[in-house]
Formats: structure tokens, C-alpha cells, sequence
């Protein structure tokens, strides 16, 4: 599902220069939504400003979870409404929070909204959240729908961050080949080299959705533990790997498909099956090693060993998958934070770093990061009262 839009007016989003843009995400794992700023060019990072988060309440959550795989319908218009509002009230705390300290006014917001279905193949993407309510809300120019141009263009439309982690290793004065390991509810990898001059040069990015992450492992301690997440490893850390279960999963065709790929969250829902004789901690530990597996797999694919994965996203909260990650992977494997960024916030920065490219026509994917066939700057601009 895809969908055309009138086009957009700029003329609210300055042409040129450094720009203030403030970026959300609400991932597949639907614990919250996170905003934080960033100052860019859309080419080079020039600096980080303030973030926050709003977690979802468990109602919203629950509205939300009922949607996941639905293309549409009343439960879609309703999670539409809570993703909505959810960002709105956020937004306009970050907003004013922003006045109150005399800072420099934000320029533009990125909304990625919440993804409920995913078959780029098949029947496209969808991320429901309506961003010219926002920008007419907010009094300030919202960049939104990232992902559709890019699968009506024959990619993935996903992973969107790498154009964002080429940025990172600019920003950190890397000089060797690097990779950044998102673990939300899905995994996904982007391999950098950095000896490249843009984001878009053939070879400087490869990306690709490595396997399921959090979201099962979230899923399985929700129903039988009554528990958000493993908090810490703590249920897994007592467990036992059942190896039979994690070599049926690897013998998904998936994992031979060579890259870009992407997954929609429950592409793997048969996960749950493989474990479902298990104990809890056996199950738990299982759905973890299956997680660090697929990243195993995936870093097969990358053009020559990275110095360093650098772990974003909630999984590295998780020492058992981490220590899991350090065994199977043959180079250093580091949180985020090692490097002074925050992992708890690189995808809402990503979104702000792209919505500043789609603003100024650069592009935000390339045949190496979703398989489109040529670079694609996706995005729909809205204005306050404008078209958008």
C-alpha cells in the first residue's frame, strides 16, 4: 500500500545552511516514541541538541499491537490516531521546552511514524500517523511517509537509518569500514565504509534487515512472565539453548537471500512454535541465541570485516545478547555509547538527518541500503497550511 501525494511546498524550510530538525521514532518493539534533535546539513552532522521520549501507555500499546499486520480497517484508523497524538504531544513538550531555554527554533520535524505492515514485494508499506495534522498543529514543516517512494520504486524501504550511520562515521573521523547493529524488535545491519566521499557512492554503504531481535523475545516474556522485555538478560542468562530449535530457524530461506532484505515484525512469528515446549528461561534463551545468530549470518555478507559493530537500539541493554554477539562475531564488538552517541536515540536522529535530505532533494536510499534500483530521496513535505 502506497500513497501519492499532491507535491510539496518548501519555502517555510530554509534552502541552505545548517538547519535545526527535530526527528521521532516509534519502533517495531511499540514501547514508546522517541524525538530528538539534530543539527545538519543533510550532509554533515554539525552538532546533537535535546531528545525525550514518551512511553505509550498500556492501553495504546494494546491498540496498537491489535493493528500489526493490517493494511486497513478500524483498528488501523485508530492506531493512526493514537500515533498521531502520541507525537503531537511529545513534539510540542520538545518544542517548548525549546523556547523556554532560548534555543534556536527547530526548522523541520522528521516523522517516521508506526509501521503496522511491511511486504515490500507484495502489497508495499505502511506507517500509519498523519504529518500534515502535525505540521498544522505544531506550526512547523513535517517531513513524513519516507518509505513509499522508495518501495513503489522497486526496494526494500527499509533500512532507511544508513544514509544517517554514513553521517555517524563522518561525524566520529572513522577511516576503516565499520558496522551499525540496530537491535529493536527487528535487527537490522549497515556495513559503512567511510573512505568514501557520499553516502551514495556505490560500495560506501550495504544494508540490510539481519533477522528478528526484541520483538519476539518481548512477545514470548509478555505472555508467559507477564513482563515488558527480559530486563538485563535476567530470564535468559538461566537458560538453556536449545540447538535443535535454533537450527531450524537458520534454515530459513531468508537467511540465504542475499542482501538488501527486509522484514516485516512478525515474519518470524513461527519463532514462538520452535520454543513453545520449552521452559521459560530455555525458551527465552533460545529466542536470544536466535537473535545473535542472525546477526552471525548477516555479517557474512559484508565486503570485508569491519574494525568494529557498534550496538544500537534496546538489545544492547541485554548482556546476554551481548556476550552472545562478542562470541559469534570475529571483530569488537561495543554499545553505541563507546563512541559518545546515544543508542537510545540514533533512529530518531536518523529521521531528522533525512528529513533535512528530502527538504533539499538529496537522497535518502540507494540500490546498496534498500535494493531500489537507482537513488531515491523519498519523503512527503507538509507545511503549515500548505499541501503535503
Amino acid at each position: 500500500m502506497t500513497r501519492s501525494h499532491p507535491p510539496a511546498r518548501l519555502s517555510a524550510i530554509p534552502k541552505t545552511g545548517v538547519l535545526r530538525a527535530l526527528g521521532t521514532m516509534s519502533g517495531t518493539s511499540l514501547d514508546g516514541v522517541d524525538a530528538a534533535i539534530v543539527e545538519t546539513d543533510g550532509v554533515a552532522i554539525h552538532g546533537f541538541g535535546a531528545s525525550a521520549y514518551r512511553a505509550y501507555e498500556p492501553v495504546e500499546r494494546a491498540q496498537l499491537a491489535a493493528a500489526l499486520g493490517q493494511w486497513q480497517g478500524p483498528q488501523v484508523e485508530a492506531a493512526g490516531e493514537i500515533v498521531t497524538r502520541a507525537h503531537a504531544d511529545l513534539l510540542a513538550q520538545v518544542l517548548s521546552d525549546q523556547a523556554d531555554t532560548d534555543q534556536r527554533a527547530v526548522d523541520v520535524i522528521g516523522f517516521h511514524g508506526q509501521t503496522l505492515a511491511h511486504a515490500p514485494q507484495t502489497q508495499g508499506t505502511l506507517q500509519v500517523g498523519d504529518g500534515a495534522a502535525l505540521a498544522a498543529e505544531l506550526a512547523t514543516p513535517v517531513v513524513w511517509d519516507f518509505r513509499s517512494d522508495d518501495v513503489r520504486l522497486g526496494g526494500e524501504g527499509a533500512p532507511l537509518a544508513p544514509f544517517f550511520h554514513f553521517a555517524c562515521a563522518k561525524y566520529l573521523k572513522r577511516d576503516k569500514p565499520l558496522c551499525f547493529l540496530n537491535l529493536g524488535g527487528v535487527g537490522n545491519l549497515t556495513y559503512v565504509d567511510p573512505r568514501f566521499d557520499a553516502a551514495e557512492d556505490p560500495g560506501a554503504l550495504l544494508a540490510f534487515d539481519t533477522g528478528p531481535a526484541n520483538a519476539p523475545i518481548n512477545d514470548l516474556v509478555q505472555a508467559r512472565c507477564g513482563q515488558m522485555m527480559d530486563e538485563g538478560g535476567a530470564i535468559a542468562r538461566g537458560g538453556v539453548v536449545e540447538t535443535g530449535a535454533l537450527e531450524l530457524f537458520l534454515a530459513e530461506p531468508y537467511f540465504a537471500r542475499m542482501p538488501p532484505k527486509s522484514l516485516d515484525r512478525n515474519d518470524f512469528a513461527e519463532m514462538i512454535d520452535l520454543v513453545s515446549e520449552l521452559t521459560d528461561r530455555d525458551a527465552t534463551a533460545t529466542l536470544t541465541a536466535m537473535c545473535a545468530a542472525a546477526v552471525a549470518q548477516g555479517m557474512e555478507h559484508c565486503p570485508e570485516p569491519p574494525e568494529v559493530v557498534l550496538i544500537t537500539g534496546g538489545g544492547r541493554h541485554n548482556p546476554v545478547l551481548m556476550e552472545m554477539l562478542r562470541v559469534s562475531l570475529d571483530c569488537p564488538v561495543a554499545p553505541i555509547e563507546s563512541v559518545g552517541l546515544d543508542g537510545d536515540m540514533l533512529e530518531a536522529q536518523a529521521f531528522a538527518h533525512l528529513a533535512v535530505r528530502v527538504a533539499r532533494g538529496l537522497p535518502t536510499s540507494c540500490p546498496g541500503t534498500t535494493g531500489v534500483r537507482a537513488c531515491v530521496g523519498g519523503g512527503v513535505v507538509s507545511v503549515p497550511g500548505g499541501a503535503g
